[in-house]
């Protein structure tokens, strides 16, 4: 890994209380990706991206009457780099993790509904709606997995298989309202699904 990537460091005095503005400054940068040093020291790699977040939360926090720098850095030695490249991808690996819990419980509830045989347009439309939340939240995670943690192509593969599972699960609702599926057709991320046909409740 290259020891001269730069690093942008966020450091703030905020105030104890109220929490709010602290709270807020954390939700911001955890969302953003950053990694927490120790407390009130925040580190993202030095993008065109990322100098721009750091501006507008520095004007945020001094706007709220508090204070804090930014800087651009870079690691002392080989050592330093690899423990900070750690903690991003730990991070990360963290996030995916959750990511592939929720993942197999839309497996599970896809699985539950096949056994049953309960194809109706209700519950394929309730399922599509976890996987567009899915891929939404791995979208978000990717945005800030920026050293391509352990986890990540593990949960590609689990949404991928969610898909798959979900498309099949598609395809046999279809069916049973007798309704006609083209070939390679996706019936996936098409808009609410309960507009093409009613389903077997009439609903």
């Amino acid at each position: 890994m290259n020891q001269e990537l730069e690093w942008l460091i966020f450091l703030s005095q905020l105030p104890a209380t109220p929490s709010s503005l602290r709270v807020g400054v954390w939700r911001k940068l955890r969302a953003a990706g950053a990694v927490g040093l120790q407390n009130g020291v925040w580190l993202l790699p030095r993008r065109e991206e990322h100098e721009r977040f750091m501006e507008r939360l520095l004007l945020h926090v001094t706007e709220q009457g508090a204070s804090g720098q930014v800087f651009v850095v870079q690691a002392f030695n080989p050592a330093t780099q690899q423990d900070v490249l750690a903690r991003f991808q730990a991070d990360r690996n963290e996030d995916y993790a959750e990511f592939l819990e929720q993942s197999e419980v839309v497996m599970a509830e896809i699985r539950k509904e096949t056994g049953r045989g309960k194809f109706s347009f209700a519950e394929l439309e309730e399922n599509e709606q976890n996987l567009q939340r899915l891929t939404r939240w791995l979208a978000r995670i990717r945005e800030r997995d920026f050293f391509e943690a352990e986890k990540r192509q593990a949960a590609l593969a689990a949404l991928e298989d969610c898909r798959q599972a979900l498309q099949a699960f598609a395809v046999q609702v279809y069916a049973q309202a007798g309704l006609e599926v083209p070939a390679g057709a996706d019936l996936l991320m098409e808009g609410p699904l309960v507009d093409h046909a009613p389903d077997n409740d009439g609903k």
